[in-house]
């Protein structure tokens, strides 16, 4: 049974712009922990996610919510994974506000 592991992370960037960087870090995320975690899937709708990833080669889904002053990630741990619930809240919330800080460049028009 998977054991979801649900983070808060508050920001200053307004609803948009949060998720614009977020966007952008999602797509960044392989270069950032190789084949380690994976994202398979990701589907946004207005300032919802859904996404579905490969973490050290167990299935898990997840979604985020964009508010103008936090972001709610949910992730579902499998079993084997979720002994590491805590460790894996830390690194969420770490990665999250990396996202959410570090500015990104506005992506040109093709």
């Amino acid at each position: 049974m998977a054991e979801p592991v649900v983070v808060n992370i508050p920001h200053r960037l307004g609803k948009q712009e949060a998720i614009r960087r977020l966007r952008a870090g999602f797509g960044n995320v392989r270069s950032t922990f190789g084949e380690k975690f994976v994202v398979l899937k990701d589907e946004w709708a207005g300032d919802h996610l859904d996404f579905q990833a490969s973490l050290l080669g167990q299935s898990t889904t997840g979604t985020v919510d964009v508010a103008e002053d936090h972001v709610r990630l949910e992730v579902q741990l499998p079993w084997m994974l979720a002994m590491f619930a805590n460790k894996a809240k830390a690194l969420v919330q770490k990665q999250g506000k990396l996202m959410l800080e570090k500015p990104t460049k506005p992506s040109r028009p093709a």
